[in-house]
């Protein structure tokens, strides 16, 4: 009984983490599923994100241009692994690690703007001093200041655009060239151009994604984006192994992944409360990821032939 209660209190929280992580992995489906590229920049935007809005918050700027900003840091990020991909000939995998190590010595800078040393590996942003989006402390409460609610109205609308976005010559040229890279050359698309498009979009979705978790937790830290790919992998396999053959559209598999995180959070919920150490988390992280990952391969390998043999 006691298992049961405390797992319901825990649920508002696993719901909302679940969400904000659901935008970093759309982020990541973009990369991983349209461009076909494993981008591991994210562990460092992701970062970037909630470093940027926490220090803008703390200097006074509004809450909507702070997330603005921190959208826009997260292009740059993408902007970078981008144009070393494409203009330095680096592997897209390399070109996201260099661009992730450099932006930890980034994050740290930009935490430590305005003071003395110039760098900080965490800071602070209470929501009883600043007017936050998203604070973690009322998500339990029946009011307008629940982050639930504020998160429910943003999904429609990030969606909404980038399946906009996704219907254009451009966003079809960005399809293409994740598609079949060389058909897409070979039908005038500057791939380069769209390669980069495609890194920067991502990653301005992960930064913000960083920027929402920074405010739900109340600080940011300078290791807060460490296996963000991870988690945003689990989310993705997870949409597609649960709702694969019920989200067809463009826009309910990007929904999908929300619902791929909150799914993932429910299950780390669940295992916290019997007992497992939170030192086991990110081992937990890649047994999920492996296992969803897994599942195809098993089910077209194994179970395919058990139903043929019926036949």
């Amino acid at each position: 009984m006691d298992f049961l209660v405390g797992l319901l209190n825990a649920m508002p929280g696993a719901v909302a983490q679940g969400i904000i992580w659901g935008f970093m992995a759309i982020g990541v489906y973009i990369t991983f599923r349209i461009l076909d590229v494993a981008d591991l920049t994210v562990d460092g935007s992701f970062t970037t994100g909630g470093a940027t809005c926490v220090i803008l918050t703390l200097n006074g700027v509004n809450m909507g241009l702070a997330l603005l900003i921190s959208f826009i840091a997260g292009l740059l990020a993408g902007l970078v692994t981008g144009l070393f991909h494409t203009k330095f000939g680096i592997p897209a995998i390399l070109a996201g690690i260099l661009t992730q190590l450099g932006l930890y010595s980034i994050n740290l800078h930009i935490m430590g703007w305005g003071t003395k040393n110039g760098s900080a590996a965490n800071l602070q942003v209470s929501v009883d001093r600043y007017k936050l989006l998203v604070a973690g402390r009322y998500v339990r409460d029946l009011s307008f200041n629940n982050p639930l609610i504020v998160l429910v109205i943003i999904i429609p609308i990030i969606i909404a655009i980038l399946y906009w976005f996704f219907g254009t010559e451009i966003g079809a040229s960005l399809r293409a060239t994740g598609a079949n890279d060389n058909m897409a050359r070979a039908q005038g698309i500057n791939t380069d151009v769209t390669k980069v498009l495609g890194l920067m979009i991502s990653n301005g979705i992960v930064a913000f994604s960083g920027a929402l978790f920074a405010q739900y937790q109340g600080f940011s830290d300078v290791n807060m984006g460490r296996g963000a790919i991870v988690i945003g992998l689990a989310a993705v396999i997870i949409a597609e192994v649960v709702f694969g053959k019920v989200f067809r559209n463009f826009s309910a598999k990007l929904l999908g992944c929300v619902f791929g995180a909150v799914i993932y959070y429910i299950v780390i919920q669940i295992v916290l409360k019997m007992g497992l150490s939170t030192d086991d988390l990110k081992l937990l992280s890649a047994l999920v990821v492996a296992v969803f990952l897994a599942l195809p391969y098993w089910k077209s390998k194994y179970f395919s032939k058990v139903g043929n043999k019926g036949e």
